[in-house]
């Protein structure tokens, strides 16, 4: 018994022990720069965000809110949010799920197409889907005849942010799909499950947090793009601007207090999206720890 606890407490104060040996000193200066870092990049900003946006009262700050075209921004990129992360959550999980669970030829180019938006500048983005569906790109005749309208539209600024977002979910999932293994999928098969069984009793159950941050970086993303919507949207104001350009629209006219206030409605959402995956992020680190308690 003595020798068993005393081998425990050595374990414990291993384990209580940082992962390096640097000197004290070393480690408080480190970790002053990142707060400083933090502090003066960050959260700072933030802070004079609000501070800008209530300058002038209450009354200005909610009239900005409440603004026709503000209203009409609010709408348009809640659309487009719901349009484009369900569809993204579609083939984030079937990207996942293929790289992850199958071996097929031209498996590495996959993974690269799904990188590739993290890579191509937005604005490049745009103007990709400018050569496809503008006046003079490739579809642009077409489209005109048949009186279709995408560029300039919502739908472009749904398209352009879809492949913005596309990373997102897919790159949430497929390491933790494959840390997983197949073992528990090919086990419900055995026992006579269907590839949807499997799905949704063995697979959802196992990833449903990461996919959850997944939703929640991809939604973030798609409220917050900027430069590919911002190349396709025409800027035309209560029609095809999201809460970003509408930002930029009322700062470049001088309007900062109204700048700020619809500032501040996209910091406030970005306070909640970090807010919620911080408790997703503990919820996850539970799961897994409860894993490993069962399981030993």
């Amino acid at each position: 018994m003595s020798f068993n606890s005393s081998s425990n407490a050595l374990a414990q104060k291993l384990q209580s022990r940082d992962a390096t040996r640097e000197p004290t000193w070393v480690r408080w200066t480190l970790l002053t720069i990142a707060a400083l870092f933090f502090l003066g990049c960050l959260i700072l900003p933030l802070i004079l965000v609000f501070v800008e946006a209530f300058k002038q009262g209450l009354g200005v700050y909610f009239q900005a809110l409440i603004h026709p075209d503000t209203l009409s921004a609010v709408k348009l990129t809640l659309i487009t949010a719901a349009i484009a992360v369900p569809l993204n959550v579609v083939f984030g999980v079937a990207a996942a799920w293929s790289v992850a669970k199958f071996d097929f030829r031209g498996k590495s180019i996959l993974t690269t197409i799904i990188d590739m938006p993290f890579s191509v500048s937005p604005v490049i983005a745009g103007l990709m889907l400018v050569l496809i569906f503008g006046t003079q790109g490739w579809m642009g005749e077409w489209l005109l005849d048949n009186d279709i309208k995408i560029l300039y539209a919502t739908p472009a600024i749904v398209i352009a942010t879809i492949f913005i977002t596309v990373p997102f979910v897919a790159r949430e999932l497929i390491p933790l799909m494959e840390a997983q293994g197949t073992e528990e999928e090919e086990a419900a098969i055995v026992l006579g499950a269907s590839g949807w069984q499997t799905f949704w009793k063995v697979t959802l159950p196992n990833i449903k947090w990461g996919l959850i941050y997944g939703v929640i970086l991809c939604n973030a993303r798609a409220m917050g793009e900027f430069g590919a919507v911002s190349v396709v949207s025409g800027h035309i104001r209560g029609e095809t601007n999201t809460l970003p350009l509408h930002v930029e629209i009322l700062y470049n006219e001088y309007t900062f207090s109204a700048a700020f206030a619809v500032s501040s409605l996209l910091a406030f959402l970005a306070i909640i999206t970090l807010i919620i995956k911080t408790w997703v992020e503990i919820r996850q680190e539970k799961q897994v720890q409860h894993k490993q308690d069962s399981s030993v």
